[in-house]
C-alpha cells in the first residue's frame, strides 16, 4: 500500500451568517479553493474532486463538487462527488481522496469543503420537505427501534455535558478561551498560510478583503460569556458555549508518490491513521470518545504521541468530554481557537480543521496531529497526520 501526502491545505476566512461572504453563491466560493490549490500546476493533472456538504439543496444541490468543478478553471474532464457524513463531511472526502491515492487507483485528487448557511440555512432542506408534503428522513422502521426519539444535537450535547459532569461555568471559561485563542492566533497571523483571500462585502455592501475570521470576539470577557442565555431552561449550554453559523470553503490536495513526481512539489504532511465508527444517534455526539480510543490503537500509538489536536467544538460538552475521556493534555487541545470563535461551517469544517492543524503543527515545529469531530447521527472520524 503506497502513502497518501498532502501538498497543500487551504481554506476561506470564516463569514458569518448574513455576513461578508453572503453575496458568494457556494459552488463559486468552492471555486476559489478548487483554483488555489491547483495554482500555477495544469488543472488537468486533478483526477477527482471529493467535496463534503451537509445541506446538499438548492445552492447546494446536484452535486455541488461538480458544479464547484465547473465554476472553477479545472477543465470538464476533471469529475466531482459530493459527500455527506454531516459534519465530518469534508473529513470523510480526505478519507477517500487518500484511500484512493494509496492504492494507487488514482494519483491527485483534491478533498474539500463547502458550506454557505446564510444562503441554505441549516434545516431549510427538512422544513422544505415537510411543507412540501413529502416526508421527513425518520422512517417507520426508525420510529421502532427508536421510539419517540426526536434526534437533536443540541439535546445530545446537553447529555453529554450531565454525562461527564461538565458544568456551565466550565463550558462558559472554555467558550471564553477559545474566544481569546482564536483572537490571539490572528493578530499574531497563524492562519496567513492556510487562509485564501476572497472579495466580501461589509454592512453596507462595499467590497473588503476577507481575510480573517469574521465571528471573533475580540473583545469578549468571561462576564459577558456568562451572562449569555441558556438554550434551554433545564440547560447548561449557551450559544456562547456553541460553534458559531458559518459560511466558509476548504480543501487540502492529496497525492501519492507519482503524483508528488507529477507536481514537483514538497509534502507539508502524511496521512498516518484514519479510523471511522458509528455509535449511539441519540446521544449523538460522544462517538470522538471511542473513535480516537480505536485509532490510537490501530496507529499503535498513545494520546501523550499526538502533539496537537483539533476536536471540533460543536458544542463546549464535546471536546470537554474528549478530553476528559482521553486523559489528553488541554494546552494541545484547538490552540488557535476552535468553531466557538471561528465558526463551524459544516461540510467545510473537516478540511478546515485539517488546515489549520497541519499549518500549527509547522508553525510549532511538532509531528503528530489529530483531527476529530462529532457528527449527525452518532458517528465520528478520526485522522492522524504526520508533518512534514
Amino acid at each position: 500500500m503506497g502513502e497518501a501526502y498532502i501538498v497543500k491545505a487551504r481554506r476561506t476566512a470564516g463569514g458569518r451568517k448574513g455576513g461578508r461572504l453572503r453575496d458568494w453563491h457556494p459552488a463559486d466560493l468552492a471555486a476559489q479553493v478548487l483554483n488555489d490549490l491547483v495554482g500555477d500546476h495544469d488543472p488537468a493533472l486533478v483526477e477527482d474532486v471529493i467535496m463534503g456538504c451537509v445541506n446538499q439543496f438548492a445552492q447546494q444541490a446536484t452535486n455541488i463538487a461538480r458544479n464547484a468543478v465547473m465554476a472553477s478553471k479545472l477543465p470538464e474532464s476533471v469529475p466531482g462527488t459530493s459527500v455527506d457524513r454531516q459534519c465530518g463531511s469534508s473529513q470523510q472526502a480526505l478519507h477517500f481522496a487518500a484511500a484512493t491515492v494509496m492504492s494507487g487507483q488514482m494519483d491527485i485528487v483534491i478533498a474539500a469543503g463547502v458550506e454557505s448557511m446564510t444562503r441554505v440555512p441549516m434545516q431549510l432542506p427538512f422544513k422544505a420537505a415537510m411543507d412540501a408534503g413529502a416526508g421527513n428522513y425518520i422512517s417507520p422502521n426508525i420510529q421502532k427501534r427508536y421510539p419517540g426519539v426526536m434526534f437533536s444535537q443540541f439535546a445530545g450535547a446537553e447529555m453529554i455535558a450531565k454525562k461527564y459532569d461538565i458544568s456551565k461555568d466550565a463550558m462558559d471559561e472554555f467558550g471564553f478561551e477559545s474566544q481569546k485563542r482564536g483572537a490571539a492566533a490572528t493578530k499574531a497571523g497563524a492562519f496567513a498560510n492556510e487562509i485564501i483571500p476572497v472579495q466580501g462585502v461589509d454592512s453596507e455592501g462595499n467590497p473588503v478583503e476577507h481575510v480573517a475570521d469574521e465571528g471573533i470576539r475580540y473583545e469578549a470577557t468571561l462576564e459577558a460569556t456568562k451572562a449569555v442565555k441558556l438554550l434551554s431552561e433545564d440547560g447548561r449550554i449557551t450559544a456562547a458555549t456553541s460553534s458559531q453559523i458559518c459560511d466558509g470553503a476548504s480543501g487540502v490536495l492529496v497525492v501519492n508518490e507519482a503524483g508528488l513526481k507529477k507536481l514537483g512539489l514538497d509534502p507539508i504532511a502524511r496521512v498516518h491513521h484514519m479510523t471511522v465508527i458509528g455509535e449511539d444517534p441519540v446521544v449523538m455526539l460522544e462517538a470522538p470518545i471511542n473513535a480516537t480510543r480505536r485509532a490510537l490503537q490501530k496507529a499503535g500509538m498513545k494520546i501523550d504521541d499526538i502533539d496537537l489536536y483539533e476536536v471540533n467544538e460543536a458544542f463546549a460538552s464535546v471536546p470537554m468530554a474528549w478530553l476528559k475521556e482521553l486523559g489528553a493534555d488541554h494546552a494541545r487541545l484547538n490552540v488557535n481557537g476552535g468553531a466557538i470563535a471561528l465558526g463551524h461551517p459544516l461540510g467545510a469544517s473537516g478540511t478546515k480543521l485539517m488546515a489549520t492543524l497541519i499549518h500549527a503543527l509547522h508553525a510549532r515545529g511538532k509531528r503528530y496531529g489529530l483531527q476529530t469531530m462529532c457528527e449527525g447521527g452518532g458517528l465520528a472520524n478520526v485522522t492522524i497526520v504526520e508533518a512534514l
